[in-house]
């Protein structure tokens, strides 16, 4: 396969070397056709195209110039390369069995084909799976995925329940806890599990007050957690209404507890060793998670909740631990303001750890858990000038755009920018910009970087979970 690769000076070095890489595989010609690869003109590719007899032209993938007429004049196909020269070999290296996009520039095109195999994968994998049992329609156990659940403290405080469980739900929960705390009632429980009756997907109630756990079993899918304090109160109810339980030890062992709740003739048994927060012994609890047989329940929530560490990466590294021990169901809470968003990073660690099972790490999957942190750092040419200046302080004084101000803020997954009384929405920063430039909300250039700035700032803030203020820092 002969390849045209046209690049500009800055980065020739870079891609005769991964082109050399390469040698055996593909016969490749580096053309430079200027100093910056993504100014490459249709006009310079067809004369290159047509000196030579090549196969295709892999173009940088930060070219904005469409070659469709390229194409159809000289037969040669032209796909979209990386946006960075660095990440050619990752191209070369699936380029005999990938098609590129002529349209997405490759490295953005093969995350998301790995993306969607992966999940591909995982969801072939779950439907294959057989389960210890089914608690509506979710697998629990056997070889199916672990599965999520995601616990709604204090419940009947909640202003819109509804709204907080369908959100976990498409978060990627597949079990959604209501939580009651002492002082919850019977009614409590019944108005809660009641509101909820459109929701299709499994809902657990989480005490261990008996007249409350009785007062959930209409509805509630899973009982969380039962002993020898309530198994003799509730368990044949738990038993009568169809519902699984999850046991934990107390003054009684744990597989006393687990015979006991069969005793009562619970079918559908998930058993809690109760793990416990880094510095009151963590390791030491993971033992008790090897002398079980039923399925386990593994309580990451209480970890993360209790370390001020970002839950990313914490959540990730226990489903591992979980994965490791058999676990069944991960617990998972958003408790806190840290936590927010662990419902999701927790599916995402849960089906990480179900493509790892033919693989010895859980690294190189399609999917990860990155967010701040690279995978590859890119390497790219040093800047070339004549000459330098230091910038300038900006100016202290503030000089005010004629047109007025213009507020900004984010709703849900939205930027907002209030000019007038008149505001302009939107998802991407640049679209928001380009409509306020349009719409002649602004007039200095001043002000048109420091909007720039903002709702740059404000997108970041919606992309990963946090909380925006306008001339604040992020």
């Amino acid at each position: 396969m002969r390849i045209l690769l046209p690049t500009g000076s800055a980065t020739v070095a870079i891609v005769k070397a991964a082109a050399e890489r390469f040698s055996d595989r593909y016969e490749t010609d580096v053309a430079v056709t200027g100093e910056i690869a993504s100014f490459l003109a249709p006009a310079d590719l067809r004369v290159l195209l047509v000196a030579g007899d090549y196969d295709m032209a892999i173009v940088s993938g930060m070219c904005t110039a469409s070659f469709a007429d390229i194409e159809r004049e000289t037969g040669v196909p032209v796909y979209r390369g990386p946006r960075h020269a660095a990440d050619l070999p990752l191209v070369f290296s699936v380029l005999d069995r990938v098609r590129l996009s002529k349209t997405v520039p490759a490295d953005e095109f093969l995350a998301q084909t790995r993306r969607e195999e992966a999940f591909r994968q995982v969801a072939l994998r779950e439907a294959e799976a057989e389960a210890d049992f089914i608690v509506r329609g979710v697998k629990i156990g056997g070889g199916s995925r672990m599965k999520v659940l995601a616990e709604i403290m204090d419940a009947h405080k909640r202003d819109d329940l509804p709204a907080d469980v369908r959100r976990f739900f498409a978060d990627g929960a597949d079990i959604v806890d209501l939580g009651f705390g002492f002082d919850a009632a019977p009614g409590d429980v019944e108005r809660c599990f009641a509101a909820l009756a459109d929701i299709e997907g499994p809902l657990a109630v989480d005490t261990q007050d008996p007249s409350l756990i009785a007062a959930a079993l209409f509805r509630a899918d899973l009982v969380l957690s039962l002993h020898e304090g309530n198994i003799p109160a509730v368990g044949e109810a738990v038993a009568d209404a169809g519902a699984a339980a999850v046991v934990v030890p107390r003054e009684r062992t744990l597989p006393e507890n687990l015979a006991a709740a069969q005793d009562a003739g619970i079918r559908c048994l998930i058993a809690d060793p109760l793990l416990q927060p880094v510095g009151s012994g963590l390791a030491a609890s993971l033992s008790g998670f090897m002398e079980v047989s039923c399925p386990l329940f593994f309580g990451a929530g209480n970890v993360v909740e209790l370390l001020d560490a970002d839950s990313s990466g914490a959540n990730a590294l226990l489903a591992g631990m979980a994965h490791e021990v058999g676990a069944a169901v991960v617990f998972t809470s958003e408790h806190s303001d840290k936590t927010t968003g662990s419902v999701a990073e927790m599916r995402r660690a849960t089906e990480m750890m179900a493509l790892v099972t033919d693989r010895p790490y859980p690294k190189d999957l399609g999917l990860d858990l990155l967010i701040l942190k690279e995978k590859r750092r890119r390497r790219e040419p040093p800047l070339e000038y004549g000459g330098i200046m230091d910038a300038h302080p900006a100016a202290d004084e503030i000089v005010y755009d004629p047109l007025g101000c213009i507020r900004i803020g984010i709703e849900g997954d939205c930027i907002v920018a209030v000019h007038k009384d008149r505001a302009v929405r939107g998802r991407r920063w640049e679209d928001v910009f380009y409509t306020l430039l349009e719409n002649g909300s602004l007039s200095r250039l001043d002000h048109a970087a420091y909007l720039g700035k903002e709702l740059f700032k404000a997108e970041l803030a919606i992309r990963y979970r946090r909380s925006f203020e306008q001339d604040g820092p992020f």
